[in-house]
Order: C-alpha cells, then sequence, then structure tokens
C-alpha cells in the first residue's frame, strides 16, 4: 500500500515555546465528558515542534488556524493581533508548508477595519483564509454587523475555518445549527465547520443536507469517541457518510493532538474502508484548498 496523502487542515502554532506552553495549560477541554486514555500530545506547538510532527506523519501540508490565544504581555491586544497574523505570514512565506488562516476577533477591532487587515494580509501578505471560534469570541452568526467579514471572504476566494460545538455560557453561537443563517444568505463561503460538531454533533448530518457547500474536520472528536459527549466509533462512521465522505477532512488540532495518532484514528474506524480513509486525511483537503498534488 502507497503511504496516504496527509494534510492537516486543523493546526495551532505559536510564536514560542514559551506561548505554547501557556495556551496549552490555560485550554480546558469539557465538552465530551471523562474518558480514560485520550492520547494527548508531548509537543509544545512552535514551528519546530510542528515540522517533526509533520515528518512523524508523513504530512504535507497544515493549515495554521490560530487564535490569539497566547498574547504577549504587555503589548496592547489589537496590536498583538495583527503582529501574529504578520508572524504568520512571513512563517508561511518561509516554510510554504504552512497554509496561514488568520486570527480574527470583532472584540479586539472593528469590523471595518478587519475587513481591511484581511484584505492586506491576503493581497499582500499570502494569507489564504481566516480562524473563527463563535465561543470564545461570542460571536452570534446572526449578527449582519459582522457579515462584511464573510462577504469579503466570499469576494477573495479564500477559506473559512471554524470551531463548533456547543459552549458552556447557554449562548450557543458555535452549535452547527447556529451556521445556519450566514450559511443560508451567502451559499459561496468556502467553508469547514471544525470537529464534526464536538459535543452538539448530531446537528451536523442535518447542516450538511442543508448545505452541500459546507465541509467538516473530525480534529479534537476522533481522539474522544466513546466518551459521553461524543459519537461512538460506529455512530462517527454514520456521521461522515450522513455529511459525505468527500466533504470531512482530517485536522489534528496539533499540539493538543499528534498528527500521526489522528491519522491512525481514521483508518482504524469500524467498517471505513481504506479509499475513504485516504480521503479523509487528505485528497479532501488537497481538494478543497487547491493543492497540487
Amino acid at each position: 500500500m502507497t503511504a496516504p496523502l496527509v494534510i492537516d487542515t486543523h493546526m495551532h502554532l505559536y510564536r514560542s515555546a514559551e506561548d505554547a506552553a501557556r495556551a496549552k495549560a490555560s485550554y480546558q477541554i469539557w465538552e465530551y465528558g471523562s474518558l480514560p486514555g485520550v492520547h494527548f500530545s508531548a509537543y509544545g506547538g512552535d514551528p519546530d515542534d510542528a515540522r517533526a510532527a509533520m515528518a512523524e506523519a508523513g504530512a504535507s501540508h497544515a493549515v495554521v488556524a490560530n487564535l490569539l490565544d497566547a498574547p504577549t504581555p504587555g503589548v496592547e491586544p489589537r496590536q498583538d493581533l495583527l503582529a501574529y497574523n504578520r508572524w504568520l505570514c512571513d512563517l508561511a512565506a518561509r516554510s510554504p508548508r504552512f497554509i496561514p488562516y488568520l486570527a480574527v476577533d470583532a472584540n479586539l477591532m472593528a469590523v471595518p477595519n478587519l475587513v481591511a487587515h484581511i484584505r492586506a494580509m491576503v493581497l499582500d501578505h499570502g494569507a489564504q483564509g481566516i480562524k473563527l471560534h463563535p465561543p470564545l469570541q461570542r460571536l452570534d452568526l446572526a449578527d449582519r454587523a459582522f457579515w462584511p467579514i464573510f462577504e469579503l471572504c466570499r469576494e477573495l476566494d479564500i477559506g473559512i475555518v471554524s470551531h463548533s460545538g456547543p459552549s458552556r455560557s447557554g449562548m450557543q453561537f458555535g452549535e452547527p445549527d447556529a451556521f445556519r443563517p450566514v450559511l443560508a444568505a451567502l451559499p459561496g463561503l468556502r467553508i469547514w465547520l471544525a470537529h464534526l460538531g464536538g459535543a452538539a454533533w448530531r446537528q451536523a448530518a442535518d447542516v450538511a443536507r442543508d448545505f452541500p457547500h459546507v465541509y467538516f474536520d473530525c480534529c479534537e472528536i476522533v481522539e474522544w469517541l466513546g466518551a459521553p459527549g461524543a459519537p461512538s466509533r460506529e455512530e462517527a462512521v454514520a456521521l461522515i457518510r450522513a455529511i459525505g465522505v468527500e466533504r470531512v477532512m482530517m485536522g489534528s488540532d496539533f499540539p493538543w493532538y499528534d498528527i500521526d495518532h489522528t491519522v491512525a484514528r481514521i483508518f482504524e474506524l469500524p467498517g471505513l474502508g481504506e479509499a475513504e480513509a485516504r480521503l479523509i486525511v487528505g485528497e479532501n483537503a488537497a481538494r478543497f484548498l487547491r493543492i497540487a498534488t
């Protein structure tokens, strides 16, 4: 068997090992409940760690989809957001295997300023998409005040990756159903929802049915299969098939999880054929991201 094409559609990178350690220590994974034996990565999450992890997995490319979750102490947050995005694009210019998706947060910059920033970073610095986290950013996707950003993404034909899953706050901005207003209004968006909907995974198949242009990634959730808030392995395969195997992509959520372990978990899913697994771990992403193979 030839080695599969491996493309990671959901990686986080940090400007230093210290930043990565702070981000990993501060993030609590709560929505799936308890599951003994979850495999967490020992990597920290700076670019050298990512290159090593990609080499271990044979990954050709990785989408870097960060938030400003490791802010620089003493730096004004808006300026730090701008600096992080420039750092990421400069890194990708030197290391084209990294695909830069900008951190975008309307709490730190007004929407018109974000639109101008995204446009400049795409046209002048090689950014290829944006990353959103509606629960953490308290982003109501039905609020049309934010939609100029989605309209710009459609105009520039760039990708959007968004966290999807429930929120502890009770304001379910990140559940798959919360995306319906913008998906209905802007059908040309190149968007994927992360984690197969997380602990709200039961909504994912209906959203996929109603909006055929939407893709999903299976990062993190594949490491939690069988937990109280996650599907079983058999339910995960049924969900992937209900969405459409050709619309699900592999993401690792590195540095919380390892790329090679995530790939192995996908190939081990019961009843999933080798050709289907190959689509998920790389071939779908190559098509969606327009990567020549």
